[in-house]
């Protein structure tokens, strides 16, 4: 399917070093706020009071979370959980305070605002719990790339999967450097977004190099740059299609699926941003400057002579 079809070929790869300066500057970037400010790690990485209360009517999170606040807590977190009458409070650890004294002050709150709200669990994550969550979540992380880099090595090329593995880890670096500069909470939900970003980001790149192999077979004569320029020529239409139609999906959980939602659909707005990007300008690139070639991709047929050279009779005429 495609809603258009450009003639000629864009000449992406002309002007593939200025594309990389901005992205290795982008990157450099987002590493400095990364050591800098570091991740602002959220209740389940750093450990808190986790509530459970139930209301006799659908609750009114805005104001649950404004009571909160009203405390003067900080950070916190405010979801349904099961219902819409039932409420998840996350809330940070506070220096001298227990968790028992923490849920019992935000229950007084929550009280006074309806007095039927009910207490139904509340529990105590601690720092330990969070530093298993944050080593198996970097894991996680790492299984991952690896498994990338596997299967693109055995699809396509080794230079492929280190082009594509290289793009995908700039792309998760900068959307972790966009948390780190706006201090904006890193959580489960963020952790799970920048996962689904690996794999959303290596599939447009599997795209383009599944149609670079395509042109090495159906344009002989022409030359590496311009197998990779019209490989992204001719898949402009589908990306524009794929990518739009998902950030329309992400755009409307941004605007309107709340507080629970937000930092969660932030990353994958800025995981889809630059996995556009980085599959068109970072790993078409880098595998051009490692040096790919119609070789690489298609192995040569050798050709029968239809004279052995060991036959004494061969080439002779009677």
């Amino acid at each position: 399917m495609e809603f258009f079809k450009i003639q000629r070929d864009i000449p992406f790869m002309r002007h593939a070093k200025v594309f990389n300066a901005i992205s290795f500057l982008t990157f450099a970037l987002a590493v400095f706020f990364l050591f800098t400010r570091g991740l602002h790690l959220s209740v389940e990485f750093t450990g808190g009071t986790l509530m459970e209360v139930s209301y006799s009517q659908p609750a009114n999170l805005e104001k649950v979370r404004g009571t909160v606040a009203g405390l003067g807590l900080t950070d916190v977190q405010v979801q349904n959980f099961g219902t819409a009458r039932d409420v998840m409070i996350r809330l940070p650890a506070q220096k001298g305070v227990s968790s028992a004294q923490q849920s019992e002050r935000v229950m007084g709150a929550l009280k006074t605002d309806d007095a039927s709200v009910e207490l139904k669990r509340t529990e105590y994550v601690g720092p330990q719990v969070g530093d298993e969550l944050a080593a198996d979540g970097l894991k996680a992380l790492a299984m991952v790339v690896v498994g990338i880099m596997i299967y693109l090595a055995m699809r396509f090329e080794w230079k492929f999967a280190v082009a594509a593995i290289i793009a995908n880890l700039h792309d998760v670096i900068i959307i972790l450097g966009f948390f780190a500069f706006f201090q904006w909470e890193f959580s489960l939900a963020v952790l799970a977004a920048v996962l689904a970003v690996l794999g959303y980001s290596v599939n447009e790149s599997v795209v383009i190099f599944d149609r670079i192999r395509e042109n090495f077979r159906r344009f002989r004569k022409m030359d590496t740059v311009g197998v990779i320029d019209n490989a992204i020529t001719s898949t402009i239409s589908r990306t524009i299609i794929t990518h739009g139609s998902t950030q329309i999906m992400v755009l409307s959980m941004l605007l309107f699926g709340g507080a629970t939602l937000h930092y969660f659909a932030m990353a994958l707005t800025i995981g889809i941003c630059f996995g556009i990007y980085s599959s068109v300008f970072v790993a078409a690139a880098i595998a051009m400057w490692l040096g790919v070639k119609r070789e690489d991709l298609i192995k040569a047929t050798p050709k029968k002579d239809d004279t052995d050279p060991k036959d004494p009779n061969a080439g002779a005429t009677v």
